[in-house]
């Protein structure tokens, strides 16, 4: 067993050495081939200013910085976008998700005609008709829709209260005599892409949420409701402990996969990582690495993502034993 055991390691590192191995040659080969063509290599241009503006960003950015603070300003702006995503399609995704089980038809038909529906339009089309929606069919800020106390709605945008007025009080957006003026505005962009990404990641969630519930076998509610459970004490105590096994590894490659489509961004003009980078590879002629740059970056939001969601099921484990 323990012969079987090293032969069976020393395969594996064969092989890693191997794919090493052709991956030092490719990046060598691809070096000589820049080098006789006169084009610059290397990561020194991350140290050169940036020489271009980034239209709303999360964090503090002048075209003085450096570039690779604008590269990090685009990937605030990726998870700036992608962490509410996230949250709003799996809540969206999970009510849809129960009312496609739901015994009323209406309901059922409703849910499963919404599933149906986003899963099979392109997400690009989702999201350039969201713009569409946002830009040209809500109405000048100077006439705003008001959707509640200090909340507006135009074509520029959703101004919302924000902590920051005098005295650490909210500053709150008022009506002024052009359009809406104080507190925080989210631009149209940033509200077509997290409308777009939200709802089409929803009806993936709640096809999650629907499968992962009925692999609960049917007995386990009966028994549920035979012993005088509710309705909600029989989800709650014994059909969702059990479903979340089936439901979190799914789910999360749901979560990676809307962070990977906010790459998108750039074909509404939504100033994320992926813009940013081909913004600075136009500039600098960096193309190999830029684009190593952005396979990196995502390579480890997925490492990061697999290990949360590893970490997420032992949890969950723990949880349904002690149920």
């Amino acid at each position: 067993m323990q012969g079987r055991r090293r032969r069976e390691l020393g395969i594996q590192a064969l092989l890693a050495a191997a794919l090493l191995a052709a991956l030092w040659w490719l990046l060598d080969v691809t070096a000589g081939n820049m080098a006789e063509r006169g084009i610059r290599s290397g990561f020194d241009f991350l140290r050169d200013p940036a020489g271009f503006a980034i239209g709303e960003s999360l964090l503090p950015f002048d075209s003085a910085d450096s570039t690779w603070w604008a590269l990090a300003a685009g990937l605030a702006n990726t998870l700036r976008v992608a962490l509410p995503a996230i949250l709003a399609s799996t809540l969206l995704g999970t009510l849809i998700g129960l009312g496609r089980l739901s015994p009323n038809l209406l309901l059922r038909g409703l849910c499963a005609g919404y599933v149906e529906t986003l899963r099979n339009i392109p997400l690009l089309l989702q999201l350039l008709a969201w713009y569409f929606v946002v830009t040209d069919l809500l109405p000048p800020a100077s006439a705003a829709l008001q959707l509640g106390p200090h909340v507006f709605l135009s074509k520029s945008g959703l101004a919302l209260p924000w902590p920051g007025g005098d005295g650490g009080l909210l500053d709150l957006p008022l009506r002024g005599e052009f359009g809406i003026v104080g507190g925080a505005a989210l631009t149209p962009e940033f509200l077509a892409l997290l409308l777009g990404l939200s709802l089409y990641t929803a009806a993936y969630v709640a096809e999650t949420v629907r499968g992962g519930i009925q692999s609960v076998p049917r007995g386990q509610s009966d028994a549920a409701l035979a012993l005088g459970m509710t309705r909600l004490q029989m989800f709650r105590l014994v059909l969702l402990p059990q479903a979340l096994r089936s439901i979190i590894p799914p789910l999360t490659n749901q979560h990676l996969s809307l962070t990977k489509n906010a790459s998108l961004a750039v074909a509404i003009g939504y100033p994320d990582l992926v813009s940013v980078a081909n913004t600075t590879l136009n500039q600098t002629g960096r193309a190999a690495e830029c684009i190593a740059l952005i396979m990196a970056v995502y390579l480890m939001l997925s490492l990061l993502t697999a290990w949360l969601s590893a970490w997420l099921e032992r949890r969950t484990g723990r949880w349904v034993e002690r149920s």
